[in-house]
Order: structure tokens, then C-alpha cells, then sequence
């Protein structure tokens, strides 16, 4: 019952215009679109939901289910903490085949004992999986029991694969985090210029860029949800003054609602690029404001922008000189589509397109806005259409995922890490230094000039080649290169094209 009316409040949610522009009735449809064979590829709502939370650091994230749901989420970003490292723990009940005939609520309730005995969390959260919803396990009522008896607060996370996509399962984990945790606890003080960040998971401790920036201007970061997040922290979230939004895509529903139950006025903003930070920052200045700080506050943080801009323009100037004119092809979505379009243009790249597989409908306008109504937007790409963007559009580098690489690695052409499992911080000024840094090794690595250099062939060779490509009938030898190995003509088309 909880998720059939998540799931039609997620479907009205308020803040999308997209879903504002539809009417009663397919509003009630709601957003997902048919299933086709292998789109399960991209996760599932299970997976969507463990992605949302497990940042959350000091406590134990049991997955109740097969052990290989588990194994197939457990640490898929590399969400980084400052102190507690619980969230590294896979936590599974690996129910088996008698469980599945008989039911497997004693042993999740055995299993919630053991976590208390040995880890004692200030909290558990437990994730519903497919088997255990379809052989029909109450977690919630499991998770009240052992709650009542261990004293300390179990949070049943029901989001089964089944339920949707991996966006739908971030958006039922934010209505977890506002039905079960936000508003259950007090602060320990309150100041006019607390905040939350949401939608921030500090993917390579690129929270750790921005969180100094709001420290120089006095402004307390309340919780983050859920990055480098704490219990404590985000169960007292509700008495921010102000909500920043950093990925709208995932956690909107939860800034909106927060909104409509406490008050608190949200923006959207964005830590990618030089511009973008500062337009943030000021933003973030300005709301605050206007619920209640100190109007210096404002020229604090022009005084702020204006330094930080000066030192990091100086030290991407190198940088902008050598990279200047290359062109880049982005594959990634969300807010990425954008913000790191603008990161891109000011290092003086130009960008030949940009997915948009995951971004809204205010993501697409924006990136109208950075680079004009003729800009190339791309949905679903196959890997054989992304190889041929690469080459048709002469691109110098590709920015994509992990999946990707390989397309870009057999078009012999640099790949930088861009998405969640980099191994880099990208966001604030520090990290647009580290991004641009990193975008000029890859593109400069003389390992580039020397896949594409042509094999070496001899005179007797040519003729075996003329010979093949003047008609199809004639048969020739194995053509073989000066080392004696037989060459692979189909490489040499790709190199010589």
C-alpha cells in the first residue's frame, strides 16, 4: 500500500513541468515507458534506491533478498565518507529456496538482531528486493517488531525491482527518507544560515570541494542527502532554512515536499564549472536572505566569488591555451548534460553534442540556453551509432561512462571518466582545475599518435592489397606485416579511413 501511493505522488510531483503539462488522466499513468529486453541494464528501482541511500554512512544497509542483489548494488559509486565507513558493509539475509516456500521474515528478524549485536548502527535501513515482495514478506512489520525490541529505528526501504526504473527507485528512497527519517529528531542548535544539500552523493569527495566554499561564508551545512550523510543529521533536516538541489533528476520530489510540509524554498544549482558555482553560490546568499539572514551576506559572498574566480582562471589558463578548439562529444545525462557543458566551454573546448538520456525537461533548456537551439542532443545511442558520432563529428575526446569506453577505445580516440564511478572530484572551483587537468592528459597521451599510425607493409604486400580491393574474386595470400604476423585488413580499412 505505501508504494502504490508513493508511486502516485512521485507521478504528481509538483516541480516537474513536464508533468504539470500533462493531463488528469495520463498523469495517472504515470512516466514509465514499456519495457524492451535488456533495460534492465540501466537498474531497477531496487538498485535506484540503494544508490540513493547508501551514502548515508553510519548505518547498516541490509538488503533483504538473494545474495546477488546485493552483490550487484554494493559500493556502484564511489561515494566517499569522513568518518564512519558502515555503508562498506554488505549486509544481505540470502534467503534460499525453503525461504522462499516458507517465508523469509524470521530470518530478516534474525539477521536485524545480529547487525545490533556486533555493529550496534544508530539505524538500519532495509531494502525490499523482487523475491521477497513477490512471495509477499511484510518488512514493514518486521522492521516495527525488531524496532520496538532493539530500540533504535529500522526503516523499511520498499522499493522491489519490479517497480520501475533506477530514477523511480531514487525517487521512492526520497520518499522514504521523508515518510520515516526528516522531522524525527531535533538539532543540537540552529543558526539563520543553515541549509541541505540534496541530490549530492559526494561521488569522489567532491563534497569535500564545496563544503569549504559555504564554510568561508558562515553558512552550515544542516545534512547533506545523502552524501558523506549522517543518521542524526538528516532526521533534523528540517529545520534548514533553505534547500539546494544538486541533482533534480533524482531527489526533486523531496525538496518539493519539504517545501510543502516545513516551508523551507528550494533551488536548483549546479558545482560543475566556474560560472555555474558562482551563480550558485549567489543564489544560495540571496534565498537566504530572504528567510532571515544577515544582509551582509550577499556582499560576503560577491567578495568570495570574485577571489576564488580570479585564482582559478589563472590556474586554467595553461590549460585553455592547449586545448582551445578540441572538440568533445559528452555521453552522460541528468544534470551533467549541462553543467559540465558549461564547465567545458569556459576551458575553451567545443562541445559537438550531448545525451540527454536522463536529464528533464529544464536540464534540455538549459543546455538550449549554454549552447543555442542547434545544439545536438542525443537519447538512446547503440554503440555503433556512437562510433559514428565520433568519427562524423571529428571529435578529439569522448566524456562519457564506464560502458563507453570501449566505443571510444576502438575509434582510438581518448575517453575521460565523467560519471559516478570516476575517480576524480570535478565539482566546485577546485575541481574544474582537476577536470580540465585531467581532459589535457588524455587528450595530449602520445599513446594516441601511436595507435593510429598505419602498419608498416613492403612492396610485395601492396600488390597482395591491390590485388584483394581491385576485385572480390581474386584470391591472394594472407597479407602479413614486416614482423611476419598476419594483418587483419578490416583494422587497416578502420586506420586508413
Amino acid at each position: 500500500m505505501w508504494l502504490k501511493t508513493s508511486a502516485v505522488e512521485i507521478f504528481n510531483e509538483p516541480g516537474c513541468a513536464k508533468n504539470l503539462a500533462k493531463s488528469e488522466k495520463e498523469r495517472k499513468q504515470g512516466c514509465s515507458k514499456q519495457v524492451s529486453p535488456g533495460a534492465a541494464a540501466g537498474g531497477c528501482a531496487f538498485d535506484g534506491a540503494r544508490i540513493a541511500l547508501q551514502p548515508v554512512v553510519d548505518v547498516a544497509h541490509l538488503v533483504h533478498g538473494p545474495i546477488a542483489c546485493e552483490g550487484n548494488s554494493w559500493d556502484n559509486r564511489h561515494s566517499a565518507s569522513s568518518g564512519p565507513t558502515l555503508y562498506r558493509t554488505a549486509f544481505t539475509t540470502d534467503i534460499n529456496e525453503l525461504d522462499v516456500i516458507y517465508g523469509g521474515e524470521r530470518r530478516l528478524f534474525r539477521s536485524l538482531r545480529e547487525i545490533f549485536e556486533k555493529y550496534d548502527p544508530p539505524a538500519v535501513f532495509v531494502y525490499q528486493t523482487c523475491v521477497t515482495a513477490l512471495i509477499g514478506d511484510d518488512i514493514d512489520a518486521v522492521c516495527r517488531h525488531a524496532s520496538a525490541k532493539f530500540g533504535k529505528p529500522i526503516i523499511p526501504v520498499n522499493a522491489p525491482g519490479f517497480a520501475g526504473s533506477k530514477n523511480f527507485g531514487n525517487k521512492l528512497a526520497g520518499e522514504t527518507i521523508l515518510d520515516y527519517v526528516i522531522g524525527t529528531r531535533e538539532p543540537a542548535y540552529k543558526t539563520p544560515f543553515d541549509i541541505n544539500l540534496i541530490g549530492e552523493y559526494n561521488l569522489s569527495g567532491e563534497l569535500w570541494q564545496i563544503k569549504p566554499l559555504f564554510e568561508a561564508l558562515g553558512i552550515r551545512l544542516l545534512s547533506c542527502i545523502s552524501g558523506d550523510g549522517r543518521y542524526s543529521e538528516i532526521a533534523s533536516a528540517h529545520r534548514a532554512k533553505v534547500n539546494l538541489v544538486m541533482c533534480s533528476k533524482s531527489m526533486l520530489n523531496v525538496a518539493t515536499k519539504m517545501q510543502k510540509r516545513y516551508g523551507i524554498p528550494y533551488l536548483e544549482g549546479s558545482f560543475y564549472g566556474i560560472g555555474d558555482t558562482s551563480d550558485t553560490l549567489r543564489g544560495v546568499a540571496r534565498l537566504l536572505v530572504e528567510q532571515g539572514a544577515p544582509d551582509d551576506l550577499i556582499v560576503r559572498t560577491e567578495h568570495l566569488v570574485k577571489a576564488e574566480e580570479a585564482r582559478v582562471w589563472g590556474r586554467v589558463a595553461p590549460y585553455r591555451q592547449r586545448l582551445d578548439g578540441k572538440r568533445v562529444l559528452l555521453i552522460t545525462g541528468g544534470v551533467k548534460s549541462w553543467s559540465v557543458v558549461a564547465a567545458l566551454q569556459e576551458a575553451g573546448l567545443e562541445i559537438v553534442g550531448t545525451s540527454v538520456k536522463k536529464s528533464t525537461d529544464g536540464d534540455k533548456e538549459r543546455i538550449k540556453e549554454i549552447m543555442g537551439n542547434d545544439t545536438r542532443m542525443v537519447d538512446n545511442l547503440t554503440a555503433r551509432e556512437m562510433y559514428n558520432m565520433l568519427r562524423d563529428a571529428k571529435a578529439d575526446i569522448m566524456l562519457s561512462g564506464g560502458r563507453s569506453q570501449f566505443v571510444a577505445l576502438k575509434a582510438r580516440m581518448p575517453w575521460l571518466d565523467v560519471n559516478q564511478e570516476r575517480h576524480h572530484p570535478y565539482a566546485g572551483y577546485e575541481g574544474i582545475v582537476k577536470l580540465v587537468q585531467e581532459i589535457d592528459r588524455a587528450i595530449q597521451n602520445p599513446v594516441w599518435q601511436q595507435v593510429r599510425i598505419p602498419a608498416p607493409w613492403d612492396d610485395e604486400e601492396v600488390v597482395h592489397r591491390e590485388g584483394i580491393l581491385k576485385s572480390s574474386t581474386h584470391i591472394n595470400p594472407i597479407p602479413r606485416g614486416a614482423d611476419g604476423e598476419a594483418y587483419d585488413w578490416n583494422l587497416r580499412a578502420a586506420v586508413s579511413s
